[in-house]
């Protein structure tokens, strides 16, 4: 299939045409070293051994280092980099609010769908949650990758031996194995990283039975030193008999997108500030990061100076600041911190954005300066343990049921509580938030419920994965009693739907109160747009050598989606402008081509001249007229 694809490919290559993807790009080994291999720059080291493993040479295993090692490892990391089969179409019937929604439901295996999100969302995401399986005995993995002799071709590994699948097919299918499961991960946590951005904060619940080996994984993954911190939340104050103790708890480790990550506090609504502004009531925070892990060796770029006026007041007694320096300014770097020079919490960028108005400089008792940020969040520090009634898994079971009359259709849904205090300690009222383990779709609930409460324009995507439901259970026959498909994710967006009209109607209510002295509260956005994980064409060839394009059924507004997608420069949450229905889509000054056959010479010519076009390769054929715009187009598959 892959090389049919590449005949497809190469034949518009050849012709003279651009295809989208294949552009050259010069990246210092360094640098790519780091984004693409993290794991081969150690304590700021090249680890030899690692970068044999990436290249597939031979690794000397005589003295061994530390880290994570599982059989599978380079099978997994081949997955990462190996391009997706499949594309999205998009599923009408079961999106709402579809033309005017910012929200994403995507259907189909997780480890597909964020190799099409990171076409376009690759460091975007400011927060992710995700609850994983938690690999216990009566699991059963519903992702089932591929590990075999034809799939190591393909990747690229044909120094296996027969004892090395053996090993791997023994490991893969034992319950319980730490192997199968790490191999799983390790290729979905990649793809994690790469969307999120720099200032984002993953947080993944687990339990015991991969808490260890998934605080390994993650820091090779997403660096030691961008480990926040590990949350011990009470989700079952009874307990649940594991073997001798009753676990009342799981986890949840947080690590950091890098160090211009901070996490947010909660919000605490009585909270006094003791100075305010204009723009509200705020406490002094110092801008001098006091972690001196953080310093100016390791963190060249957040250590710089400011010059601050002493004889400029602003508002509270706070001296004026700027980033060059001035008549009679004193310059002022981070202070040393046990033979460290330390660093600033923002880069200049920010700082440069915020001076004088988020930032400034406060004179000491001792006649010196400080830089602080005013900062305004009503709020508390997060504990590490959560022992909230709010964050029991009984009251997510409660929640769920009240959405569906009394029945229960998920087990121990997360609460939406919890899931609340994640999205506020990891996001900001305009941010992305991304679960691809969706289940019952709480995180999307609760990014609704908080937009409801605060104002803020939040959006979510959710991944799920189609996951037949038994047929013995109440869920398949809720699913097949309203016509819908009897897979897991066709529950999730029901109760999407379910709860974002709770959430609707309960503001409708309270703003018709006669006594409303705070305003009307508006409507968050409650919809989302829903697309299919489908096999993406490809060229196939029949007994007698003769080729040609195997389709699934899909619309042009689909095929035009999925350029979207993959073209990268268009947010895949907007409604395309039809120019030429079924044939020509744009947004902005991004035109998108499907069936070209069907459009004139003249669409062409008005697209290439009010924009960059891009034509759907499988549906183009290599004719008069597109010849004729080989130079001003590119092809898309």
């Amino acid at each position: 299939t892959r090389r049919y694809y590449k005949m497809k490919e190469q034949e518009f290559i050849q012709a003279g045409y651009t295809v989208a993807g294949t552009e050259g790009g010069e990246n210092k080994l360094l640098n790519f070293l780091k984004e693409h291999y993290p794991s081969v720059i150690k304590d700021n080291e090249i680890n030899l051994n690692e970068l044999k493993a990436v290249a597939g040479l031979p690794i000397d295993e005589k003295v061994n280092g530390y880290g994570l090692n599982f059989v599978g490892r380079n099978f997994a990391r081949g997955k990462y980099y190996q391009k997706t089969e499949k594309e999205l179409r998009l599923n009408a019937a079961m999106s709402k609010n579809i033309d005017t929604t910012q929200n994403l439901v995507l259907k189909g295996d997780n480890l597909d769908s964020l190799k099409i999100l990171k076409n376009y969302y690759k460091g975007q995401i400011k927060c992710i949650y995700i609850d994983p399986p938690y690999n216990t005995a009566n699991d059963e993995f519903v992702y089932p990758d591929k590990f075999d002799k034809e799939e190591a071709e393909v990747l690229g590994l044909v120094n296996l031996s027969e004892s090395d699948f053996a090993r791997m097919d023994f490991s893969f299918k034992t319950k319980k194995s730490h192997n199968g499961w790490l191999a799983f991960m390790y290729p979905r946590l990649l793809l994690a990283r790469d969307l999120l951005s720099k200032d984002g904060v993953i947080f993944i619940s687990i339990d015991d039975n991969e808490q260890a080996n998934l605080k390994l994984l993650c820091d090779d993954v997403f660096g030691e030193e961008n480990f926040a911190g590990q949350i011990s939340v009470v989700n079952n104050p009874r307990g649940r008999d594991y073997g001798g103790i009753a676990q009342m708890h799981e986890y949840l480790l947080v690590y950091q997108g890098s160090q211009e990550a901070v996490l947010n506090d909660l919000s605490n609504p009585n909270k006094e500030f003791l100075f305010s502004d204009s723009n509200g009531g705020f406490e002094l925070r110092e801008l001098r990061n006091r972690n001196i892990a953080f310093n100016k060796e390791n963190r060249p770029n957040l250590y710089y100076p400011f010059y601050i006026n002493p004889n400029k007041k602003l508002d509270n007694e706070l001296l004026e600041i700027s980033l060059e320096p001035t008549k009679d300014s004193v310059e002022l770097y981070p202070k040393e911190s046990q033979g460290y020079k330390t660093v600033w919490r923002w880069g200049k960028e920010k700082s440069k954005e915020n001076i004088n108005k988020e930032i400034a400089a406060k004179r000491m008792s001792d006649g010196g300066y400080m830089i602080v940020e005013k900062y305004r969040k009503s709020s508390k520090m997060a504990r590490s343990v959560w022992a909230d009634k709010e964050d029991n898994s009984e009251k997510g079971t409660l929640l769920v049921k009240e959405l569906f009359e009394g029945k229960k259709y998920f087990d121990f849904p997360k609460s939406v509580e919890m899931i609340s205090k994640i999205v506020e300690m990891g996001s900001n009222q305009n941010d992305i938030i991304l679960d691809f383990f969706a289940g019952s779709g709480t995180t999307a609930h609760a990014v609704m419920q908080l937009n409801a409460e605060d104002g803020g324009n939040r959006k979510f995507i959710l991944c799920q994965i189609d996951e037949p439901i038994q047929k013995d259970k109440p869920a398949y026959k809720f699913c097949v009693e309203n016509n819908l498909p009897p897979v897991i994710s066709s529950i999730t967006i029901e109760r999407l739907k379910r709860a974002g009209e709770k959430i609707a109607k309960e503001l409708e209510d309270e703003n018709s109160k006669p006594d409303l002295f705070d305003g009307k509260r508006q409507v968050p956005d409650i919809g989302f747009k829903v697309f299919d994980s489908v096999i993406a064409p490809k060229l196939e060839a029949d007994d007698k050598g003769q080729i040609s394009i195997s389709f699934n059924e899909s619309d042009a507004l689909s095929r035009i989606y999925n350029m979207i997608f993959t073209v990268g420069l268009d947010e895949p949450t907007q409604v395309p402008e039809v120019v030429v229905k079924d044939s020509i889509y744009k947004i902005g000054k991004h035109y998108y081509i499907t069936n070209s056959e069907k459009i004139t010479s003249d669409d062409y010519s008005n697209a290439i001249k009010n924009g960059k076009v891009f034509i759907d390769g499988w549906t183009a054929s290599l004719n008069g007229t597109l010849q004729n715009y080989k130079e001003d187009v590119k092809i898309v598959f």
